[in-house]
């Protein structure tokens, strides 16, 4: 099965950025981690990053039909884009929200996700592992749906 992690505004700037919050960890080496993972899984991966909302809207469509799971970090977006809470649900996918940050604790503003409602869960203030948190979440909703489309088969 495949799954497509998609990062969100500046998330490309990690390991540079306010590392007091968001760590040391650059994308790059959270990404490899992510594909050690799906490798060992005998899943498939892919990565996208975009500091533009429209961009994000537009790989969550290119999704449908072409993947199987995502795991977003929406970063600022989460609070604020209805265009990228609606994209996902019209993709009916299975998606994991993942924060790097505990936004509960942050800014009164950065505490609303917007998209929390259309994913199976969140993930957050774990630092990069949570993104580890996530595989190991979607590895048990493919095998979930692997299970049931095995039952509907024998039925």
């Amino acid at each position: 099965m495949k799954i497509m992690v998609i990062q969100g505004p500046n998330i490309n700037m990690l390991g540079m950025r306010e590392p007091a919050i968001y760590g040391v960890m650059k994308m790059e080496d959270i990404h490899k981690q992510m594909k050690a993972v799906a490798d060992q899984s005998g899943n498939e991966i892919e990565f996208f990053q975009s500091n533009f909302e429209g961009e994000i809207v537009d790989k969550i469509q290119e999704c449908f039909g072409t993947c199987d799971g995502i795991i977003i970090n929406p970063a600022a977006y989460t609070h604020t884009s209805l265009a990228i809470r609606d994209a996902l649900a019209a993709v009916s996918l299975p998606v994991i929200e993942v924060h790097i940050s505990n936004i509960a604790r942050r800014e009164e503003l950065r505490q609303k996700s917007l998209i929390a409602p259309v994913t199976a869960g969140q993930i957050i203030g774990f630092g990069p592992v949570g993104y580890h948190l996530a595989m190991i979440g979607m590895i048990q909703i493919f095998e979930q749906i692997k299970a049931a489309r095995a039952e509907q088969k024998a039925k």
